[in-house]
């Protein structure tokens, strides 16, 4: 069955169990009032106070039960990268847990998170090492890193996974913005050729089918959020993606708008302790932009177009390199 089939196939699989997992996850949600907690200081989405969180589990489901009926020969790093995301989204269904249970907004605290997240990667860090190689492509251009291939792989985890988590802020936000990447990036994974990427790559676009359906329910008014549960295993799957690829310097070029929002959350903190001043009304970006008085749904849209040609940009010298 040639690729391209696959990857239609793939997607709609998922799309469809996504979907039909995602009123039955609202209401079960609604019946035990695993609503999300909003901080009293974000007054524009005080409206939004007891919306059912842990959404990300529709696409997270529907993506391993969709890739079980494609990933079967040469799919370690397919399925690995599976794994990541299941990880990630378990150490994220724990931290929104903690918050519903206790009816507040912080789960687990910034020190058990990080140490959660750099125990899964430290793990798959070593693994590309010995399996992977210690080389990333840029456009044409290889790059060996040797044993530094260690410490990189564990950087671009955590600032990848935090990244995404800190985007996830407003309806459709961190969903829109994933969906556009992981299609753009499983193209480029799909071109390698190989069949170990094939498999990845087909991974990829089955994540996109889940992330499609979870939209349908997501988009502004959302009916629920992805919480993070959803955000950290989206996180660890675009950094799977990226390393298990060798591509991983792609990512802060077609993820700049991850990128954007982990920068201004980081200068707002630094800059507020060292002046007592805050250089944007509110961090990370997007709500600085929302007190701007701009309406959440421009917002979400223009990260998307921006993220949409960041990415056709990479792609189209993918093709020429």
């Amino acid at each position: 069955m040639p690729l391209s089939v696959k990857i239609i196939l793939i997607t709609i699989i998922s799309f469809a169990v996504g979907l039909a997992l995602a009123f039955p996850v609202i209401k079960i949600c609604k019946k035990h009032k695993l609503g999300q907690t909003v901080l009293h200081y974000v007054e524009k989405h005080s409206s939004k106070s007891g919306t059912p969180t842990m959404g990300g589990i529709i696409f997270i489901l529907s993506t391993i039960f969709a890739c079980a009926f494609f990933l079967w020969e040469d799919s370690l790093l397919a399925w690995t990268s599976l794994l990541v995301m299941f990880a990630f989204g378990l150490l994220g269904f724990l931290d929104d847990f903690i918050k519903i249970h206790f009816r507040q907004n912080e789960g687990l605290k910034p020190y058990q998170k990080l140490i959660g997240q750099t125990a899964i990667t430290i793990m798959i860090s070593f693994l590309i090492y010995y399996r992977i190689g210690t080389c990333l492509d840029f456009f044409g251009l290889t790059i060996d890193l040797g044993w530094g291939i260690i410490p990189f792989s564990v950087i671009v985890f955590l600032a990848t996974v935090n990244s995404v988590n800190l985007t996830d802020g407003l309806d459709g936000l961190a969903g829109g913005v994933s969906l556009v990447y992981l299609l753009f990036f499983g193209t480029i994974v799909s071109l390698i050729g190989s069949s170990q990427m094939n498999m990845l790559s087909l991974s990829s676009f089955a994540l996109c089918g889940g992330l499609i359906a979870f939209l349908a329910v997501n988009t502004f008014p959302a009916k629920i959020f992805m919480g993070d549960t959803g955000s950290l295993a989206l996180g660890g799957f675009i950094a799977c993606l990226g390393l298990f690829s060798s591509k991983a310097l792609y990512i802060p070029i077609m993820g700049l708008m991850f990128v954007l929002s982990a920068l201004s959350d980081i200068i707002q903190v630094l800059h507020y302790k060292r002046t007592k001043k805050r250089v944007f009304l509110m961090a990370p970006l997007h709500h600085h932009f929302e007190k701007k008085g701009v309406h959440e749904n421009r917002i979400v849209t223009i990260y998307i177009i921006v993220t949409s040609l960041l990415c056709a940009g990479c792609l189209c010298l993918e093709i020429v390199f």
